[in-house]
């Protein structure tokens, strides 16, 4: 250190002898001068060398070691409550900022066309089921007829048989002149008789077939009525009545908090319409944008030390790596930006990463989605 009386000393005396026509100091000024100078940059450099040595102290301890960006935010998946059909809201028993657990009613939907749906759904069932059963009666009943159309035939056949002898005989004995014509004719006219109804019968007897191979096409298939196809149908939009019965009251699939809620009682309703979200937030995550060149020695599991905007540095979050994003913030922008154009600037760019909160702090100290954080990665032990 130097006294500051030989300080102003000298800078009045580097002031006269800079001034016009001035004479130079004594050579025992010049001598004072020197240590005084020498004792200033001597200072300087001390200090520049106890900066560096304090600066390499810490890359090397800590700064090296972790990587810290303040433009951090809570996220979470919410999930949106829409409703599944349309109807007029009659009741909405929660509000914004309101806790709600898994299973909670959020909308209550008029269900009175639900139930005159379900209504009509049953009696079609119901209706179906006796259709059924008479494609079953009706089974036996067209296989007895079979058999009949069979017995028909046997007998028409006898009757043929019967017939072409009483003919041939006749025939034969008309020959010698004991038959008259007569005779013979009618005997011929009871052949023809016989010959049309044996082939009455056997048509019969294909109708009634055909009549029975359609039934069975219907009632074809293992598990009998009840694993009928058009019963199966029936009972299927019976259960789609009672899924849309069930569905006029919206229920939260998650734990969180209601937010966004637009529902108001009267207002009817579309499907997919949305209503409100429900916020998890005691599975909060933290979506922290580090820059591209701070990434080098970020990996998946590292240990994430994390601070509120709202709670200061009286309370710290201790978290985890789950992953990167796959791409810059600009890369997913609306607009992306043409790097191909001839009036190209680099900018470094920021990458989400997606760090996971510890439950039981989470817990203890509640954040809310948006809210500022600053981060920090250890990237070495």
């Amino acid at each position: 250190m130097f006294d500051t009386e030989d300080s102003d000393r000298t800078a009045t005396e580097a002031k006269a002898a800079s001034s016009p026509g001035a004479t130079p100091p004594p050579p025992g000024v010049q001598a004072r001068r020197r240590p005084a100078r020498r004792r200033l940059f001597a200072l300087l450099g001390t200090t520049v060398a106890v900066a560096a040595l304090g600066y390499g102290a810490w890359w090397t301890l800590s700064g090296s070691r972790h990587v810290e960006t303040d433009n951090a935010y809570v996220e979470a998946s919410s999930a949106q409550i829409t409703p599944l059909v349309s109807a007029a809201i009659v009741r909405v028993p929660v509000i914004d900022t309101q806790k709600v657990k898994a299973g909670d009613i959020l909308v209550v939907l008029d269900d009175a066309d639900a139930r005159l749906a379900l209504a009509q759904a049953e009696a079609q069932l119901a209706q179906t089921e006796r259709k059924v059963d008479g494609y079953y009666a009706n089974d036996a009943a067209l296989a007895a007829q079979t058999e009949a159309r069979v017995a028909q035939i046997a007998s028409a056949r006898s009757d043929l048989e019967r017939a072409r002898s009483e003919y041939e005989r006749r025939q034969a004995l008309a020959r010698s002149g004991a038959v008259s014509g007569e005779e013979l004719s009618g005997a011929k006219t009871t052949l023809a008789a016989a010959q049309a109804a044996l082939a009455a019968a056997e048509a019969q007897e294909l109708a009634a077939k055909g009549a029975r191979d359609v039934n069975a096409a219907l009632i074809r298939g293992a598990g009998g009525a009840s694993a009928n196809p058009e019963i199966a149908q029936a009972r299927a939009k019976v259960e789609q009545a009672k899924l849309d019965l069930g569905r006029t009251i919206i229920r939260a699939p998650i734990d969180g908090v209601v937010a966004k809620n637009t529902a108001q009682v009267g207002q009817r309703v579309q499907v997919g319409a949305p209503l409100m979200s429900v916020v998890p937030v005691e599975t909060a995550y933290v979506n922290a944008n580090f820059k591209e060149v701070q990434l080098r020695k970020v990996k998946v599991g590292q240990p994430v030390e994390l601070k509120s905007d709202l709670y200061g540095g009286g309370v710290t979050y201790h978290g985890k790596v789950v992953g990167l994003a796959g791409g810059t913030g600009a890369a997913f922008s609306l607009i992306p930006a043409q790097n191909a154009t001839g009036n190209w600037i680099k900018v470094v760019q920021r990458l989400p990463v997606r760090i996971a909160l510890d439950p039981a702090e989470l817990k203890a100290s509640p954040l809310r989605v948006g809210m500022s954080m600053s981060a920090k990665i250890i990237t070495g032990a």
